[in-house]
């Protein structure tokens, strides 16, 4: 048969598929090489089987040969010192002792929610697909460390741990005193400044969390900005600008601020521990 008319000489058609037939596709063995795709079935899902087997022992096992930390039964006269919540919640306990109620169990929360469901419109990682690697995300995996790890589970390490009677600090072996007081002398940031009026502390402290986000917002692009092309911090070749193009304004500032967000609590957590400030801005119905 004749080659198709402009077809390169030599090449020769194709048959066309039959309709209703079935084609068959082999499936590419693990292992015989470099594969681009490999099907999730069988490779995948049983990999998570047998390590999901393999945890389901080890829980079965640890529970049969540790006692859990069991107290006496629930006692309506006597309130236990410290009054601990579940293990879950106590990253939330301990953050109010650095922010306000309202702050540390309302809003931080929902930005936690928030932030986690505009991921998806937020990650614009040409790579971010099911490819994961350290390499073309840098930011992104640290950002998530720094997050969970260094935050919410500190949190609740901390408040499993090193914290005892009346929600003191102890360090592991130092015995729990019901009876100790510490001498706190935590002090609101306008107070240290002077300012004792309730309007002017409060002018003062929106200035300076309006401030840090300002600073922040500048930090944030320039050091986005200025990512070269081809960078390991960047999956686009063009570097920090194609980034910020193709990022947009919208998404640019929410994740700046979710960052920004985050990063605040740690730095309210060593001007705590380090300089006893209990609040940057006071107001008579809200405290930052």
């Amino acid at each position: 048969m004749a080659a198709a008319a402009g077809a390169p000489a030599g090449a020769a058609r194709k048959p066309a598929a039959v309709p209703g037939k079935r084609i068959e596709v082999p499936i590419k063995k693990a292992g015989s090489g470099i594969e681009d795709k490999l099907h999730s079935w069988p490779f995948l899902v049983r990999n998570e089987f047998l390590i999901s087997c393999a945890i389901v022992i080890l829980l079965t096992v640890w529970s049969l040969t540790i006692n859990a930390p069991l107290e006496e039964p629930a006692n309506t006269t006597r309130t236990p010192n410290p009054s601990k919540a579940p293990w879950y919640f106590l990253g939330l306990q301990e953050m109010l002792v650095f922010f306000d109620p309202w702050y540390a169990g309302v809003v931080l929360p929902s930005f936690i929610i928030v932030g986690l469901m505009l991921i998806p419109y937020l990650d614009i990682n040409p790579k971010g697909n099911g490819y994961y690697t350290f390499r073309e995300r840098k930011f992104e995996l640290l950002s998530f460390f720094l997050g969970f790890h260094v935050l919410w589970v500190s949190f609740i390490i901390i408040g499993t741990f090193f914290r005892g009677p009346g929600w003191n600090w102890f360090w592991p072996g130092q015995v729990w005193d019901p009876h100790l007081v510490e001498a706190l002398t935590n002090v609101d940031l306008p107070y240290l400044f002077g300012f004792r009026d309730y309007t002017w502390a409060a002018i003062f402290g929106l200035t300076i969390v309006g401030g840090f986000y300002v600073v922040g917002y500048a930090a944030f692009y320039w050091w986005v900005r200025r990512r070269p092309p081809n960078d390991s911090w960047s999956a686009f070749p063009g570097g920090g600008a194609q980034l910020l193009e193709e990022w947009g304004l919208v998404r640019f500032s929410i994740t700046a601020f979710l960052f920004l967000s985050m990063a605040a609590v740690f730095i309210k957590m060593v001007l705590r521990h380090a300089f006893n400030i209990k609040y940057i801005m006071v107001t008579p119905w809200i405290n930052i």
